[in-house]
């Protein structure tokens, strides 16, 4: 359970200067503090779930996710290093923008059924083995400890994208590696309706991932953590 240790062990108010000026080479991408960067393509790592953001640094390290800016930053990295910026960017809690309008999603999804997006996130679709979004991300999407990511705030462009490599193979994750399975399972349509749906919502006044789930994981998931 070192992820959740490091996560609670690094309050905002704890952030290091030091690190905060040894990790001037992420903002570029990721932002001045984390908070994602302006293309839609490069995500908030601010207060993300320690455990979440190690294990995305090890698999650019190691190659499971593909991006040569990021593995020629990690690649002489060791895991405790690693793990401080993990634990740097975790611990910043920094308030969220507000979510894209209706007209910014439908330029950037056309077409998309938010209905059925809506149903994906929240009840996921037995028929066809789709677990809820909630199910594994938390009642509020917006993470859980120690080591799933918020699934708001993000934006759709970023969804369609992560979610057709984790499909296509070109984004792995520890095994074994549910968000495959699931990707797989998931039509063009209903991708493209969840990333809409998705971006429209707000982020509740609290944030922070959750704890911990209320009920077990609907499926064996390397990601989850320890």
């Amino acid at each position: 359970m070192l992820a959740l240790a490091l996560a609670a062990a690094v309050p905002p108010a704890a952030a290091d200067p030091a690190m905060a000026r040894r990790m001037q080479a992420c903002t570029p991408c990721h932002g001045a503090t984390g908070v994602a960067g302006p293309d839609g393509y490069h995500p908030r790592i601010a207060g993300k779930p320690a455990g979440y953001l190690l294990a995305q640094l090890q698999h650019f390290r190691d190659g499971r996710r593909q991006n040569a800016t990021m593995a020629h930053l990690v690649e002489h990295m060791d895991d405790a290093y690693l793990r401080d910026i993990a634990a740097h960017f975790a611990g910043l809690a920094l308030p969220y923008p507000p979510p894209l309008s209706a007209a910014a999603v439908r330029q950037a999804v056309p077409g998309a059924d938010l209905g059925r997006g809506e149903q994906l996130a929240r009840q996921g679709d037995p028929a066809r083995g789709l677990p809820a979004c909630a199910a594994c991300h938390g009642t509020a999407l917006t993470g859980v400890l120690p080591a799933l990511p918020g699934l708001l705030g993000l934006p759709p462009a970023y969804v369609l994208g992560q979610v057709g490599a984790w499909r296509s193979g070109l984004r792995r994750a520890s095994a074994p590696d549910c968000m495959h399975d699931i990707a797989r399972r998931l039509s063009d349509t209903d991708l493209a309706a969840v990333a809409a749906w998705l971006a429209l919502q707000p982020l509740p006044a609290d944030s922070r991932p959750a704890a911990a789930l209320p009920a077990p994981l609907p499926q064996a998931c390397g990601s989850a953590g320890p």
